[in-house]
């Protein structure tokens, strides 16, 4: 079963720093294309960062500006954000997503490269 779980979102002051996780079913975790997005209220869903698995390659949008770093743990088939001095323009949901195994990254953080995608975890934080 393709599974995408996340978890780590709360609420933080500006300045403060927030782990996501991502738990992934092991069909779509090796050697796969995965990535964060996030969507806040009114606005379209946006690319974050992308990482191949198999490669540990990564990718990110301009405004991350070096703040955030995704990354893996293969033991765990897990995927994750780490996210350092946030801002109040980072709040929205932010999702998983995965694409099809052995396909490569398009390198474009397009949501519609993205077949998987998780619920979503809340990241909040307050002007």
């Amino acid at each position: 079963q393709v599974q995408l779980v996340e978890s780590g979102g709360g609420s933080v002051q500006a300045g403060g720093s927030l782990r996501l996780s991502c738990a992934a079913s092991e069909y779509i975790y090796r050697s796969n294309c995965m990535a964060w997005f996030r969507q806040a209220p009114g606005k379209e869903r946006q690319g974050v960062a992308e990482i191949y698995t198999g490669t540990g390659a990564t990718n990110y949008a301009d405004f991350v500006e070096g703040r955030f770093a995704i990354y893996t743990d293969n033991a765990k088939n897990a995927l994750y954000l780490q996210m350092n001095s946030l801002k109040p323009e980072d709040t929205a949901m932010y999702y998983c997503a995965a694409d099809n195994p052995h396909r490569g990254c398009t390198w474009s953080l397009r949501a519609y490269d993205y077949t998987y995608w998780g619920q979503g975890t809340q990241v909040t934080v307050p002007s």
